[in-house]
């Protein structure tokens, strides 16, 4: 399974439900034709609008945290560690859940050390 077959469909000209409009970027050579060849005929979009989306929300969240320690102070090693192995478990629940919908028989670990 590629990195990006987990990407939903999206209706042509629409992502999620959203207009689009054409944008132009100046990417390395080398990534564009990676991230082409890995996600084929007209994933390129999806994939950087997905890319995008994620860096967002990963800004978001770190002035989420940046709020919680100005009010609660530092996140301590241990509750960073511990969100860290519930955050693991989701993860492997959720794709225990997928292997289940797939029928996969290869365990979410083993797919996990394949990769």
């Amino acid at each position: 399974m590629s990195a990006v077959s987990w990407l939903p469909g999206r209706a042509l000209g629409k992502v999620d439900g959203m207009a689009t409009k054409k944008y132009t970027v100046t990417l390395p050579e080398e990534l564009a034709e990676a991230i082409r060849a890995e996600v084929g005929p007209g994933g390129f979009s999806r994939y950087v609008t997905q890319a995008i989306e994620h860096q967002r929300e990963r800004e978001r969240l770190h002035e989420a945290v940046r709020w919680w320690e100005s009010e609660y102070g530092e996140i301590t090693e241990a509750e960073l560690a511990e969100v860290e192995a519930e955050h693991r478990d989701l993860e492997r629940q959720h794709a225990e859940r997928a292997d289940a919908r797939e029928g996969s028989e290869q365990p979410y670990e083993r797919k996990r050390a394949a990769a």
